[in-house]
């Protein structure tokens, strides 16, 4: 599987016109016509570029950026949009833009500038595994692997399952995975942590032989 590449652009033709190109070339498209969802998107799913036009519906495409940067995404941005002062591109790289493609564009040299993104910012694919009885995660492809099969996870669930490997011996509180999961953002409760548990204990022991995490009752959880 190609990277993983969201587009927010609320013209549809232009849209259709973009994923039917980057899904021949191989990439993950996932396509929206405004920001709506794409924060929780965004915060679940590992995405490897974001290609973000700036005229949307509700809220400007590169204040939706900044807001996103401020709260710690680190996902490469390409502005695609009729915005073309030379005043807007100086904002749009302000705004936590990494490239900027002006409207009309080519569709030719849309595709370069996303290959050369994603040349300057993909990650090492050689982080290394981490292993814990049969489960193996690739922190450099941020895969799941049980007993060498693969086993999709959201980018939360991942974080989550490795948190908890990381610190196999020791009961995690729901404030500490809060806060090292979450990013201690103040909206997400204890009943948060309880669901994404849950989830994921559904993913890796479906069957509930395993029993891998084990829950404190008024502690927090840790692996057995």
């Amino acid at each position: 599987m190609g990277a993983f590449i969201v587009i927010v652009e609320d013209e549809e033709d232009i849209l259709e016109l973009i994923e039917y190109n980057l899904d021949k070339e191989g990439f993950d498209i996932m396509g929206f016509t405004s920001t709506k969802n794409v924060a929780q998107l965004l915060e679940e799913e590992a995405v490897d570029l974001l290609i973000m036009d700036r005229n949307l519906p509700g809220v400007e495409g590169s204040e939706f950026v900044a807001q996103m940067r401020d709260k710690g995404m680190q996902t490469p941005v390409i502005y695609l949009t009729a915005k073309n002062k030379e005043s807007d591109i100086e904002e749009g790289f302000e705004r936590g833009g990494d490239d900027y493609i002006t409207k009309p564009f080519n569709m030719k040299e849309l595709v370069l500038r996303i290959k050369a993104v994603l040349k300057r910012t993909q990650k090492d694919k050689s982080e290394g595994k981490v292993i814990y009885r049969d489960i193996t995660l690739d922190l450099g492809s941020r895969e799941l692997f049980i007993e060498g099969k693969n086993i999709e996870l959201t980018k939360l669930e991942f974080d989550l399952l490795h948190t908890l490997i990381a610190n196999q011996n020791i009961v995690l509180d729901r404030d500490y995975l809060l806060e090292h999961v979450w990013g201690g953002d103040a909206i997400y409760q204890d009943r948060t942590v309880n669901v994404a548990i849950n989830r994921l204990k559904e993913k890796i022991d479906a069957d509930k032989t395993k029993e891998y995490i084990k829950t404190v009752r008024g502690v927090g959880y840790t692996l057995c």
